[in-house]
C-alpha cells in the first residue's frame, strides 16, 4: 500500500548566532527557540513519515516534556524514525520539503542537508527533494520573525 504524509513546523527566531537545518549549521544573527535543536525542517519530515507510516506524530516519539530531547540532536530524530518504518517494514519511498523563511537565503546550503537526511535515512540522495521560498514579506516569516518548514513523505507499506 502506498501512503502519504505531512509534517509542518515553526520555530521563532531569538537572540543568536545561527541556527540548524536540515541538519546543517547556518550562520545568521539570530537563533532559533526550541527544546531540541529546533530543526524545523528535520522535525517537518519526521512527522510526514511518521504519518504516512500510521506511527503518530513526533510529539508521541520525541516529546518536548522530556528531559532527554533537551538540545538533542534532531538528526537521532530522523535516525530513529527511518528505523521504526523498517521495522514495520515499510519503505520509504520520497520526501519533498519545502523551507519557508525571508532571510538568510538558504539555497546554497540545500546540497548539505539533502545529502544529512539522505544518509540518516540510509537512502540515495534522489528520493529527497528539498527547496527554499520567501513570503514575500507577508507574516511572521515574512517579518523575520521565525521560519518553517512543510514536508510530504511517500511510503510503501505492507
Amino acid at each position: 500500500m502506498i501512503r502519504t504524509g505531512i509534517g509542518i513546523d515553526a520555530h521563532k527566531f531569538i537572540t543568536g548566532d545561527g541556527f540548524r537545518l536540515g541538519g546543517v549549521d547556518i550562520a545568521h544573527s539570530s537563533g532559533v527557540a526550541g527544546h531540541s535543536d529546533a530543526d524545523v525542517l528535520i522535525h517537518a519530515v519526521v512527522d510526514a513519515l511518521l504519518g504516512a507510516a500510521g506511527l503518530g506524530d513526533i510529539g508521541r516519539h520525541f516529546p518536548s516534556s522530556d528531559a532527554q530531547w533537551k538540545d538533542a540532536d534532531s538528526g537521532q530524530f530522523l535516525e530513529r524514525t527511518g528505523a521504526l518504518i523498517r521495522e514495520a517494514r515499510g519503505t520509504i519511498q520520497h520526501i519533498d520539503a519545502t523551507i519557508v523563511l525571508q532571510e538568510p537565503v538558504i539555497a546554497p546550503h540545500l546540497p548539505a542537508m539533502r545529502r544529512h537526511i539522505a544518509a540518516a535515512l540510509r537512502l540515495p540522495e534522489g528520493q529527497i527533494n528539498l527547496k527554499a521560498t520567501t513570503t514575500d514579506y507577508l507574516g511572521f516569516t515574512g517579518r523575520k520573525e521565525g521560519l518553517t518548514a512543510v514536508a510530504v513523505a511517500t511510503l510503501e507499506m505492507p
